[in-house]
C-alpha cells in the first residue's frame, strides 16, 4: 500500500485497502475557520430544527479553530462571524481557538504546521479546500464541506473513497532560482487542473528530500489546484526535526511499502527548469517568467499559506534588499510566529525600506475579500495559489501566480521579471 492507503486503512481499522474502496475512517484532527465555522454552525441549527439536538461534540481537544479570512473584521458580518465562532467554541469546550489579535494567530494552513496541530500518520480534515497543505507532514489531509465537518464534530469519523495515488519524483540538482512554487506550477501545467481529480498526489525524489519543510508544504498546498483529494510526502528526518522544535507530542508515522502500486508515476527533471508563472485565469496556464517580461504590473503580493512562510520571506528579502519597489507591494507573513521571526532576522526592515507595506496575517487579499483587493483592470503578480476571474478582487482584474523570488524581482522592476535578471 501507499502511505495514503496505509493511513486510511489504519484509521478504518482494516488490514488493507485498495483504491476505490469506501471506508469509515476515524479522524484525528478537524479544523474550522471564520468562513467554514459559521457554515457548520448553520448546519447544527438546521439539525436542531429537525429535532437533532447537538449538546456536545465528539472530542473538543481534537478540534481547532482559526480566524484568518475576514480578519481584521472587514465589515459587520465578518465581525459577527467571529463572535459566533467564540460562542461556539465556548459552548462545546474547544480550547484551541486561534483568535485574531490575541496571542498566536495566523492562516489556518500555516498554523497547522507552525503550531504542530497535525502530526505524521494522522487523518486531518478541515473546512477549507487547501487543507491538503498539511499532507507534507506525512498526514492524510483533506478538505470537507460544512455538512461533513459537522458530521465529524458529532461522530469523530467520516467516509472516504480510497484515492488512487499518483507519484511525482522530482530529480536532479535544484538551481538556486527555482522554488517549490515553480515545481508545482510546472506539474499542474503538465497534468491540468483536473489531472488528479479525487486522487492522491505524492511527492518524492532526491529534490524533495532536500527541500525544507516549508517548501514541501507549497507542493502539497497546490495539489488542490490539480483537483486532488490530498497531497502527501512521506515523513523523514526533516519532518521530525521540524516537529521537535514545536512539540513533544508522540505520534506514529506511516510509510508506504516499497512495492506500493501507483496509478501513474511522473519524473520531473529540475536542472533545466525556468522560473515559472501561471497566467490568468488558471494555475495550469503556465509559461516561463522571461516570456512575460513586457507585462506591466500594478501590484505585487507576497502572502498567503502558499507564499508567506519564513523561507518564502527570506527568499523575497534576498532579492529586495537594498532596492526600491516600483509598484504597490504588500508583504503579509502567514502567521504571527513567522512575522516575529521575520522581524528578528531583519526581513521586515528590508521590506519596509524597499517601500513595501508589511501587514498582519490574513487571507483577505488572497480570497479577494479585503486588505488589498484589485480594482477593475489592475494586474497583480502574487505568491498565492488561485487566479480565476475575480479571485483577488474585480472580475476584470488579472492575477499572475509565481514564486516569492519572481514576485520580489517583479516588484523591483514593475513588470514580470525573472529573478536572475535583477542580480543578487
Amino acid at each position: 500500500m501507499t502511505i495514503t492507503e496505509k493511513i486510511l486503512a489504519r484509521a478504518a481499522g482494516r488490514q488493507s485497502v485498495s483504491p476505490g474502496d469506501v471506508v469509515f475512517a476515524k479522524v484525528d484532527r478537524v479544523m474550522m475557520h471564520d468562513v467554514s465555522g459559521p457554515g457548520v454552525i448553520k448546519v447544527f441549527s438546521e439539525w436542531e430544527k429537525k429535532g437533532i439536538k447537538v449538546e456536545k461534540i465528539w472530542n473538543p481537544d481534537s478540534v481547532w479553530v482559526a480566524e484568518d479570512h475576514f480578519v481584521p473584521a472587514a465589515d459587520r458580518v465578518s465581525a459577527e462571524n467571529v463572535i459566533a465562532l467564540s460562542n461556539f467554541t465556548k459552548k462545546f469546550g474547544i480550547k484551541k481557538h486561534f483568535k485574531y489579535g490575541l496571542g498566536q494567530y495566523g492562516i489556518c494552513h500555516t498554523l497547522s504546521h507552525e503550531e504542530a496541530m497535525v502530526l505524521p500518520g494522522e487523518v486531518y480534515v478541515g473546512g477549507d479546500s487547501h487543507t491538503n497543505t498539511t499532507g507534507a507532514m506525512g498526514a492524510f489531509a483533506a478538505g470537507l464541506g460544512h455538512t461533513d465537518v459537522a458530521y465529524v464534530l458529532m461522530n469523530g469519523q467520516i467516509w472516504f473513497k480510497i484515492p488512487e495515488t499518483m507519484l511525482f519524483k522530482v530529480e536532479g540538482e535544484k538551481p538556486d532560482h527555482i522554488m517549490a512554487k515553480d515545481i508545482i506550477l510546472k506539474i499542474i501545467g503538465e497534468i491540468g487542473t483536473d489531472g488528479a481529480n479525487y486522487g492522491a498526489m505524492q511527492f518524492a525524489g532526491n529534490v524533495v528530500k532536500k527541500l525544507s519543510m516549508e517548501e514541501r508544504l507549497t507542493l502539497t498546498n497546490m495539489t488542490t489546484e490539480a483537483g486532488a483529494k490530498n497531497g502527501i510526502i512521506e515523513p523523514d528526518e526533516t519532518t521530525y526535526a521540524y516537529l521537535r522544535e514545536r512539540t513533544d507530542a508522540q505520534y506514529a508515522p506511516v510509510h508506504g511499502d516499497d512495492n506500493a502500486r501507483y496509478s501513474e508515476t511522473f519524473t520531473i527533471e529540475i536542472e533545466k527548469m525556468e522560473p515559472t508563472v501561471a497566467k490568468p485565469f488558471s494555475p495550469g496556464n503556465i509559461t516561463v517568467a522571461r516570456e512575460l517580461q513586457t507585462t506591466e504590473l500594478d501590484k505585487a503580493y507576497i502572502g498567503s499559506c502558499t507564499g508567506a512562510k519564513l523561507d518564502d520571506l527570506r527568499a523575497a528579502a534576498k532579492i529586495m534588499k537594498g532596492r526600491k519597489v516600483k509598484i504597490r507591494t504588500e508583504v503579509l507573513p502567514a502567521a504571527q510566529s513567522i512575522y516575529m521571526k521575520a522581524m528578528k532576522e531583519g526581513l521586515v526592515q528590508i521590506f519596509m525600506e524597499a517601500g513595501a507595506v508589511v501587514g498582519p496575517p490574513t487571507c483577505g487579499a488572497c480570497c479577494g475579500a479585503h486588505m488589498g483587493v484589485l480594482g477593475k483592470g489592475e494586474i497583480c503578480i502574487s505568491t498565492t495559489n488561485r487566479n480565476f476571474p475575480g479571485r483577488m478582487g474585480h472580475v476584470e482584474s488579472q492575477t499572475y501566480l509565481a514564486s516569492p523570488v519572481v514576485v520580489a524581482a517583479s516588484a523591483i522592476t514593475g513588470r514580470i521579471t525573472d529573478p536572475r535578471d535583477v542580480g543578487n
